[in-house]
Formats: structure tokens, C-alpha cells, sequence
């Protein structure tokens, strides 16, 4: 739309300048709508940022929680979280970078591979099993800063997703691991969705027999309780 009203202005324009304007008085005027001209032209033409019009692709970088371990392909969470940002009118499509078993090692190592799908957008969602393997905190740390910044610094929006540890690894254990992702969160100034299984943790009628994987159903409780934080991640602005 931008073009084609700058296209027709020049033509206008430029037909009203070739004109025979021989009076003073319109010469001084001709040359302040010169300036005008050039003005307008290139703010239609440069006003509006390169990536206005680029659409949404949010990436999810995770492990078995958001590959959908157990659950059909429509039931994962991507899939989910893409239908509920549609019906919502955002045109948003959601990739799906989960692997079952994945740590933040794991996440950092195949990173390259998995932003070939070109997103704009990435929810990085790791650190669960690293909980579950009781990995230093402080690994989990240096993988998740350096996925960050690997982002950032490719101009790539992004937001974590938290996990809580299990109080049987210890009060010093759980509270270094929990601040992982705040003081993250903090330094890079980037949202964070504290606990992804906020609402169906430990709940059994959202969870598959494990106890662990969230069945569909709980799936669908953790898209509608991170939706609004997802939407105003999309709407950041620069």
C-alpha cells in the first residue's frame, strides 16, 4: 500500500513541477513543496521498519514437554498454543523444536540446526531434565546465558520458560536452580513464564500415567495460563 501511494504522488507531483510556473511568488513555493516531497516520499517509503509486515514464527525450544511426548501431534503444545493465538486473529505459526530427553546441553548443541526454520520469535523451554539429572545449577546457567545471547544476537526475540526443581534434591539445590531463570530473565532483559507447568504439576487428571508429561488436557491448561504472557511477547516492540 505504502508504494503505490508514494508511486502515484511522485507521478502527481512531478507533473505539477514540470508545469510553467514563471512568477516569483510560486518559484519560492515550488521549491518548499520540493522539500515537502522529498519529506513525505521518504517517510512512505522508509517509515515503516523492514520487519512490520514479516510474519510471526515462534519457535519452541524444548524437551519432552513441549515435543509432546505421548500425545498425538494436535494435542502437543505447539499445536495447541498455534490454534488458541489463531482463534485469538493472530497469524502466528508455532515450530516445534522439542526433543524428548533433551537438557539445556542438548538445546544449546542443536541450536543452529533448528533456527534453519527462520523464526522471529523463540520460547525456550529447557532445564527440566537437566533438574531431573541434577545437573549443576551453574551448567544450566552457562547453557541457557549462551542460548540467549546466540539469539540476541541474530536479532531474535526471546523468552524463557521456568521450571521448578523437585524439593527432594534440597532447599540449596531447588533455590539455585529456581534462579537460573530470573537472574537470566533479569540480565538479558527478557520475560519470563516462571514455571511451565504452572496449574498441572503433580495434578493427575492432567497428567499421563507417569506423572510427569502433561496428557492433552493439561496441555490445554498450560497453553490457556501462558497465552496472555506469549501475547505480549509477540507484541514487544524494539
Amino acid at each position: 500500500m505504502g508504494a503505490r501511494v508514494s508511486l502515484l504522488f511522485s507521478i502527481h507531483f512531478t507533473r505539477f513541477l514540470n508545469g510553467k510556473i514563471s512568477n516569483t511568488r510560486y518559484s519560492s513555493i515550488k521549491r518548499i513543496l520540493k522539500r515537502l516531497f522529498v519529506i513525505v516520499f521518504a517517510l512512505i517509503t522508509f517509515g515503516t521498519p523492514a520487519h512490520a509486515n514479516t510474519p510471526l514464527r515462534l519457535l519452541v525450544l524444548g524437551d519432552s514437554l513441549t515435543a509432546g511426548y505421548g500425545l498425538p501431534q494436535e494435542a502437543t503444545f505447539p499445536s495447541q498454543l498455534e490454534a488458541a493465538l489463531r482463534a485469538k486473529g493472530r497469524d502466528v505459526t508455532v515450530i516445534n523444536a522439542g526433543v524428548s530427553g533433551d537438557t539445556t546441553s542438548g538445546g544449546l548443541a542443536r541450536l543452529e540446526w533448528v533456527l534453519a526454520s527462520t523464526p522471529t520469535h523463540v520460547l525456550v523451554e529447557l532445564g527440566a531434565n537437566d533438574m531431573l539429572r541434577a545437573v549443576s545449577p551453574s551448567l544450566t546457567r552457562q547453557n541457557l546465558d549462551k542460548i540467549v545471547k546466540d539469539l540476541k544476537a541474530k536479532n531474535i526475540r526471546v523468552m524463557l520458560a521456568g521450571m521448578y526443581a523437585s524439593p527432594n534434591l534440597g532447599q540449596v539445590y531447588t533455590d539455585a536452580f529456581r534462579s537460573v531463570y530470573t537472574d537470566l530473565s533479569k540480565k538479558h532483559g527478557i520475560m519470563l513464564y516462571p514455571f511451565f507447568l504452572e496449574g498441572v504439576a503433580a495434578k493427575r487428571d492432567l497428567n499421563q500415567d507417569d506423572g510427569i508429561h502433561p496428557n492433552e488436557r493439561g496441555v490445554t491448561v498450560i497453553v490457556g495460563r501462558i497465552l496472555p504472557s506469549i501475547e505480549k511477547f509477540l507484541d514487544e516492540k524494539e
